[in-house]
């Protein structure tokens, strides 16, 4: 499965309603794991971003289908990198 990390900032209805932020994090988790999701980590972060989530996506559309779930709530925007482990870009590197 392909693996993400989305970093994500709030919006001013975000911190309008940071005291659920641990909560909506987790009703989203268990949303995308019923979804086929593998949710590695949720962090709240110091600096730039204030959340960071790492997961495997069962693919490309459905992380896209994730992240129009999450932003339709309006808490948050996000930054999504698509990641890659030493396994997979070995396989890269062999097709430069």
């Amino acid at each position: 499965m392909p693996k993400y990390v989305v970093l994500y900032k709030f919006t001013e209805l975000g911190l309008k309603n940071i005291k659920g932020t641990v909560q909506r994090a987790e009703q989203v988790r268990k949303d995308n794991e019923a979804r086929g999701f593998k949710v590695l980590g949720i962090y709240w972060t110091q600096g730039r971003y204030d959340l960071v989530a790492i997961m495997d996506a069962p693919s490309e559309e459905a992380m896209v289908g994730g992240l129009f779930n999450v932003a339709q709530a309006g808490n948050v925007h996000s930054e999504t990198l698509r990641a890659f482990d030493a396994g997979e870009m070995d396989r890269i590197l062999k097709q430069a």
